[in-house]
């Protein structure tokens, strides 16, 4: 039997009794609160500590992880981790050398992609995040900031042009729609997504009443911003009821990992469709019988969601060749004999 454990002060921060049967005997839960690649943070049933933690551990935590720790770790100095518990979900990314992956976030509910209004929205990008969300059992929501104009933002628009994604427009800084925003938050665990200069920080800093989050400028040509955020963090929301959010640093690029049913989430439409091709394992792109390319043709679908949906079907073949040493070998012939069987062929 586990012994039991009084972490009602740690219920704020999304601790679930249930919980208490994956702790090692001996420890006490924590929750990640901070990573900024060095060191790490978590709140404790008696305040904030600082992690030592082991190259051993498998996975490596991050935030948002709950781990076990020593139940008497002394008033002072590092606390061991001895066992990261079981995600319940995982958001996660390409690493920037596309080799591997990056943890961004662990134990989130929802996953805001966080758009200015002063600067294009790229369907590519929201959807390669949304794909994301779905595939570590999240729920994507597109929160486009800086929406101070009444017309601003067209919700109905975007919402179709994202199925199955709900749209919530907010100016934090006039404190326009926050409410909207904080009533999907209460109760679970968000984390921000989004370039620099979107209004991550500034978002979060209203959400919290408090200038928790680095803020900066953007500049006037292209909207874009600096790295004001330097480090992952968990920030509890105040109120009765409860919620944190997890700010981030901007992301330029995001490198899809993913799985194919993550995908095909974003693009409902095109799964539904796809149900009344002749061909169980068609490739929507010039099968003959095709329901989806015919859908294209006949403008049931637009061509720009059947693009993004083959844009990030390539994304996901890609990583997978990858990582995989005798994929990537197998791809590397491949490409040999398509270069050497062209360099063969005489021009017209």
């Amino acid at each position: 039997m586990f012994p039991l454990h009084d972490c009602s002060a740690l219920q704020p921060f999304g601790w679930r009794d249930s919980r208490i049967p994956q702790l090692p005997p001996g420890t006490c839960p924590a929750r990640v609160v901070r990573h900024d690649g060095h060191t790490l943070l978590a709140r404790t049933t008696h305040g904030e500590r600082t992690l030592l933690a082991s190259r051993r551990l498998d996975p490596t935590p991050t935030v948002g992880d709950w781990v076990a720790l020593p139940c008497d770790p002394g008033a002072d100095g590092v606390v061991p981790v001895a066992a990261v518990l079981p995600r319940s979900a995982l958001l996660r990314r390409l690493a920037a050398d596309e080799v591997g992956e990056q943890a961004l976030a662990a134990n989130v509910d929802l996953v805001l992609i966080v758009c200015g209004v002063d600067r294009p929205l790229r369907a590519g990008r929201v959807q390669r995040v949304a794909a994301q969300a779905w595939d570590c059992g999240a729920v994507p929501v597109l929160v486009v900031t800086k929406a101070v104009e009444p017309d601003a933002v067209d919700l109905p628009r975007l919402e179709l042009e994202h199925p199955g994604i709900e749209v919530l427009a907010c100016a934090a800084l006039e404190g326009l729609g926050l409410a909207a925003v904080r009533a999907r938050l209460a109760g679970r665990t968000a984390v921000l997504v989004g370039e620099s200069g979107s209004g991550k920080s500034t978002l979060a800093n209203a959400l919290l009443g408090r200038a928790a989050a680095a803020t900066g400028a953007v500049r006037s040509g292209d909207a874009k911003g600096r790295h004001t955020t330097t480090a992952r963090q968990l920030h509890l929301l105040p109120g009765p009821s409860g919620g944190a959010i997890i700010d981030t640093p901007g992301i330029r690029s995001v490198g899809l990992a993913a799985d194919a049913d993550a995908v095909d989430a974003v693009f409902p439409e095109v799964l539904e469709l796809a149900a009344d091709c002749r061909f169980a394992d068609c490739g929507h792109r010039i099968e003959p019988g095709c329901a989806v390319l015919a859908a294209v043709d006949d403008g049931r679908l637009a061509r720009d969601r059947h693009d993004g949906w083959l844009r990030l079907q390539r994304e996901l073949a890609s990583a997978a060749t990858r990582s995989s040493p005798q994929a990537h070998r197998a791809y590397g012939r491949q490409f040999g004999r398509m270069v050497r069987s062209g360099k063969g062929r005489s021009r017209p």
